[in-house]
């Protein structure tokens, strides 16, 4: 985990964020089939209830042959072909092939179970065949071009770990071994409340001195992919008494709240405190990062809060950084941070005094090494950073300059 040192009343941000998963409410689990159970997160592990493969099987399409049946030589063969067998019966995937008849051989294919006494598969292209007899020169290992019963995974062991998140692999697994359906967990239910009198629908009527609301589909998205049910409610007014009544009514019916919005210091600022009315009891609201100085955690009874500052890049960077990992940690997710690389940061860019700037890059391949290069404009409200941006460098604070090839740690937004 990355963690800075934090000045006056902001909370580190390493702390910060290991005190929201600390506190992240289970959401309970359900059964899910094993068709709809991708990027959900296992609860219960699942064990082998056979061994794979579950038979001993051709890994070619050739012949299966018993290595005890060849002889060092064959004199009736004075050729480089020393080897000659008659071949009786054929194996297919699917099929019983029963016993292999003794010094002869059996027509296999990919997949197919290997007949009693097999112990070998020969490979059709080192074969000749001449009616009902093959001719080959070299001897086959014991094994060769077999998949042994269980040489993946025997009967009753540990297959796929609770608290792992289930990929396009771990859901074969689960299906090679029977699984019809997953204990997983349920989705989190999220509600984002924006509020402010500027806001409006995209695409709706432009008043003067109006803008579009931009941050809910991007935090949607952002909550989406962590696995959670999202509701976007309407745009609350900057009425303190509407956004206390809208934070009770949102907060009886999901379990992660996030206002957009309404958390810095202005006289407009009505969030904080309709949250601390409606019942809330915030753990904190103030982190030492830029952009998102201004974020608010806490939670009810049954209900995570999240308050999110205004500002797109704030909002979006906060959601990304607190909001998806508190997500992966109530649905019990063995890993619920971002996965952080090592890059050279390919700009100059001075570094901010006292707080932990979360820069947006473009991040590509300079020989062995990732390079992050930094967008010039990091204004709280660039939207256009973040479009055009592969992901996120952690910059510690201090005096001076950030020098180009500076080794920084990056999170990609498709990791996030």
């Amino acid at each position: 985990m990355v963690t800075f040192l934090a000045v006056a009343d902001l909370l580190e941000f390493g702390e910060a964020r290991a005190r929201v998963i600390a506190s992240a409410l289970d959401v309970g689990t359900e059964k899910a089939s094993i068709a709809s159970a991708g990027g959900r997160v296992l609860r219960r592990d699942v064990l082998a209830r056979a061994s794979l493969p579950r038979f001993d099987a051709s890994a070619m399409d050739g012949y299966a042959v018993a290595t005890s049946d060849l002889p060092e030589g064959d004199a009736d063969f004075p050729t480089k072909e020393q080897f000659s067998m008659r071949v009786s019966g054929e194996s297919r995937a699917g099929g019983d092939t029963g016993v292999l008849a003794p010094r002869s051989a059996c027509r296999i294919f990919t997949g197919a179970p290997l007949p009693v006494r097999a112990d070998a598969v020969i490979m059709q292209e080192n074969v000749r065949r001449e009616g009902d007899g093959i001719f080959f020169e070299a001897r086959p290992k014991p094994w060769q071009h077999v998949r042994r019963l269980g040489e993946d995974m025997k009967l009753g062991e540990k297959a796929l770990s609770s608290g792992l998140r289930l990929s396009a692999g771990a859901l074969a697994l689960a299906a090679m071994l029977d699984q019809a359906e997953l204990t997983v967990s349920r989705r989190p239910r999220v509600t984002i409340l924006s509020t402010g009198d500027e806001l409006r629908a995209p695409g709706s009527a432009d008043a003067f001195g109006s803008i579009p609301e931009s941050n809910s589909p991007a935090v949607a998205h952002l909550a989406l992919a962590a696995g959670a049910d999202v509701t976007i409610a309407p745009v609350v007014r900057d009425d303190p008494e509407e956004i206390e009544r809208a934070i009770a009514e949102a907060m009886s019916s999901c379990d992660l709240l996030v206002t957009v919005g309404g958390v810095s210091v202005g006289d407009h600022d009505h969030v904080k405190p309709a949250l601390e009315r409606a019942g809330v009891k915030l753990d904190f609201w103030k982190v030492a990062i830029k952009p998102g100085k201004p974020l608010v955690v806490g939670h009810g009874a049954t209900a995570h809060v999240l308050g999110l500052p205004g500002n797109p890049a704030s909002a979006i960077v906060t959601f990304a950084l607190f909001g998806v990992p508190l997500l992966r940690a109530m649905q019990r997710d063995a890993s619920p941070l971002p996965f952080v690389l090592p890059a050279q940061l390919g700009k100059a860019r001075p570094r901010v005094k006292e707080r932990l700037e979360i820069a947006r890059v473009r991040i590509t391949r300079q020989g062995a090494h990732l390079c992050a290069t930094p967008h010039d404009n990091q204004a709280s409200g660039a939207a256009t950073a973040l479009a055009d941006s592969d992901g996120l460098a952690l910059l510690a604070p201090g005096s001076g300059t950030w020098d180009v090839g500076a080794q920084v740690d990056i999170i990609r937004w498709t990791d996030v």
